[in-house]
């Protein structure tokens, strides 16, 4: 067992000015400095801030082996964008490219306090492809995280059916769907008999354009597509829902799932901004996600806040309070879906936390802590220590776990990308 003592301890519920935390893989006890009185091995936190380690409710890992490259396009729309760049780079990618891309990604995730991560994953290697990323993020790296298949028209779609019902049957698995206008009627009703009441991981109306082929093509909306097709089961994730109507958001919260938002991605594809005020008359769950544009998860949870008053057309539309809720919820949420219980610095919660060197420009309390955490330590710190399954992945900023860098697998996946512009 280890301990740190000399903390600021906050859990987004509690607060503890001066405390201490023992562990092992989880939580073994929490208190004030008063009633400390072990000799464990331990480490003076000396006034530091410890938080719960953050969770990616949506992200592509497959995304990071793009940084840099020109595809020497530029699209004029986001189906354009997904033609002339995203589905010529995934359709490229090989098993040994997404385990590269799974390693960078984890050391980066991690060196950004992000311990948990859902992936939406795309490949032209389907089968085989989400033990690839199952090996490197939870066994090698020791992170937490669920998997799923973008199950689209454009790859073969038993493939993409099997390689879901892998990781659904795993435990660690989400049936995965790309937007609807890259799956047809038929397809759907595949996937209906097989994701039976598997929560779904969807994009949904990320676009206009999304919801414009729907109505053009079906006569209906894409989240009335998915209730069609018998898909909307409890906890799913929809991923954006920027352009839903009101219809829409009125059924997914009464099918009880729940919308990650992915505010920067969203700025970055010009595709419009959430209607914040839609999901909360609606009571929908919100997760938060980069959609595979970084790692910095708390840049997302900033950027709902304040694209959230942009939405509401009020500088008061969003209180502080309301986010920190929203991360609250989110994971419970997790929790709920993966069997393990992180968010909470408490005995027998999972040792999963952060710890930061910050020091309080004014009085922190356990009233004004999230005021803190949001607007101190989310806006730019980095974590000293980060601990995953009360291992420690990152120490004293330096990263814990190994890989090589392979240049030459880099080189290799541009080249072939290079056949298709």
């Amino acid at each position: 067992m280890k301990a740190i003592i000399n903390l600021k301890i906050y859990d987004y519920e509690n607060y503890i000015d001066n405390g201490y935390i023992i562990f092992d893989k989880k939580i073994i006890e929490v208190g004030h400095m008063d009633g400390f009185k072990s000799s464990h091995e331990r480490i003076d936190g000396k006034g530091k801030l410890l938080i719960p380690g953050l969770v990616n409710f949506h992200t592509h890992v497959y995304s990071t082996l793009f940084r840099g490259l020109d595809m020497k396009a530029s699209p004029q729309n986001f189906k354009e964008l997904l033609d002339d760049v995203w589905w010529k780079f995934d359709s490229r990618l090989l098993l040994e490219d997404i385990g590269l891309s799974a390693e960078v990604y984890c050391d980066e995730c991690l060196k950004s306090g992000v311990t948990s991560i859902i992936d939406h994953h795309a490949s032209g290697e389907v089968s085989g492809s989400l033990d690839v990323l199952r090996n490197v993020i939870i066994k090698k790296f020791g992170m937490k995280a669920m998997f799923c298949f973008e199950t689209s028209d454009r790859f073969d779609l038993g493939e993409c059916i099997r390689e879901n019902l892998h990781s659904v049957n795993l435990g660690d698995g989400l049936f995965g769907l790309h937007a609807l206008m890259s799956l047809s009627d038929e397809s759907l009703e595949k996937i209906k008999i097989y994701a039976k009441n598997s929560p779904i991981h969807v994009h949904v109306a990320e676009s206009i354009e999304d919801e414009e082929h729907s109505i053009r093509e079906y006569g209906m909306t894409v989240v009335d597509r998915l209730d069609k097709f018998g898909l909307l089961n409890e906890d799913s994730i929809l991923a954006h829902c920027v352009n839903i109507n009101d219809r829409e958001g009125e059924l997914i919260g009464r099918k009880k799932c729940a919308v990650a938002l992915n505010p920067t991605s969203n700025m970055n594809n010009a595709v419009g901004i959430f209607d914040y005020n839609l999901f909360t008359r609606n009571n929908i769950k919100i997760l938060i996600g980069t959609d595979g544009l970084g790692v910095n998860v708390m840049r997302e949870w900033q950027n709902l806040y304040y694209m959230g008053k942009q939405s509401t057309g009020n500088p008061s539309g969003i209180v502080l309070d309301e986010i920190r809720n929203h991360i609250v919820e989110s994971y419970r949420y997790f929790n709920r879906i993966s069997g393990s219980r992180i968010g909470r610095i408490k005995s027998g919660y999972d040792a999963d936390f952060l710890v930061f060197d910050y020091n309080p420009p004014t009085p922190m309390n356990s009233d004004n802590a999230f005021g803190h955490v949001f607007f101190g330590v989310f806006d730019s710190m980095k974590p000293r220590y980060v601990i995953a399954d009360g291992h420690y992945k990152i120490n004293d900023y330096k990263p814990q776990i190994e890989f090589e860098m392979r240049h030459d697998l880099v080189n290799d996946l541009w080249e072939r990308i290079g056949e298709t512009l």
